[in-house]
């Protein structure tokens, strides 16, 4: 079956954080410093639900003090300003959209990332699979069916690229799906499971056609 749709994680993909403070981490690790032991589903609460910086300490029930948000916040800030495209990444979002292929995004992420990534890409996308408008985070099968109803295709339909060998290409093959593994800083071509650029979008797709 021909592919009628290209899928893309988001960070680490197609966009970068050039300064990185990753404050849903520190958040955490100030509430576990605070008393509040750490939850192994912290992060996937975090990045499943619709909610800020200051929703997730509430819904975390811990205590932090208002100077320790403001700072967490500022870095947030900071953080997002710094994200930017990969150099391939308009360029192959481009030739699909001339193709007439659709385009999504299939991405892990705390809210306030979702709208920042979408202003730096050369088009909207057909549809955006956010972790926290899914209410499930790859490799979740939940996440895969909420992408195929969003583009309105069947699994076998749609190719999956990202980062991630587990959320981006194990995943979305046990789903249906064609999930490759995007390795920038692979020391071989592209193999039957993993490509070094975005570009090699394309080439998977005329060996599909």
């Amino acid at each position: 079956m021909a592919i009628k749709a290209v899928a893309f994680d988001v960070f680490g993909t197609l966009v970068n954080i050039d300064r990185p403070t990753r404050p849903f981490h520190k958040l955490v690790r100030l509430l576990h410093e605070a008393g509040r032991p750490r939850q192994r589903d912290d992060g996937i609460r975090a990045m499943s639900s619709a909610i800020d910086l200051r929703q997730a300490a509430r819904l975390f029930g811990g205590m932090i003090s208002e100077a320790a948000l403001n700072a967490l916040e500022a870095e947030l800030r900071a953080e997002i300003e710094s994200i930017t495209l990969f150099p391939d990444a308009a360029p192959t979002l481009q030739a699909l959209k001339a193709r007439g292929i659709k385009v999504a995004l299939c991405s892990n992420l705390a809210a306030p990332y979702g709208p920042p990534v979408l202003d730096l890409l050369p088009f909207q996308p057909d549809f955006c699979a956010w972790s926290y408008e899914a209410g499930a985070v790859k490799p979740q099968p939940e996440i895969y069916q909420y992408l195929c109803e969003g583009i309105a295709c069947q699994p076998e339909e749609v190719l999956m690229i990202g980062d991630t060998i587990e959320a981006d290409m194990i995943g979305p093959r046990k789903f249906g799906m064609h999930g490759y593994h995007l390795d920038r800083h692979a020391a071989t071509s592209s193999s039957a499971e993993s490509v070094r650029s975005l570009s090699d979008v394309l080439t998977l797709m005329a060996a599909r056609h």
